[in-house]
């Protein structure tokens, strides 16, 4: 098996290009630049933290108290005895 050398490389390399043609394969590098361009422009404005947290949507506030927990809270169990 081995590492190729570079002639199979140079091979591989002339039948991608008959098979998809040069203006597909252009096409295929832009969208991919432009997928990483806008992946690291969203990874630089996702670094800055949120400017209003936002409580999660299971988290039972002290003003509702334990009684609102009670009806959101299904006993997986005592439904499968049922």
């Amino acid at each position: 098996m081995g590492s190729f050398s570079i002639w199979h490389w140079m091979i591989v390399l002339l039948i991608v290009v008959l098979v998809f043609g040069t203006k597909k394969l252009k096409n295929i590098g832009q969208d991919l630049g432009g997928a990483v361009k806008g992946f690291k422009d969203g990874m630089k404005e996702g670094g800055s933290a949120p400017e209003t947290p936002v409580p999660p949507a299971n988290q039972v506030t002290a003003a509702q108290g334990p009684s609102a927990a009670d009806k959101t809270t299904i006993d997986v169990e005592a439904r499968n005895k049922s």
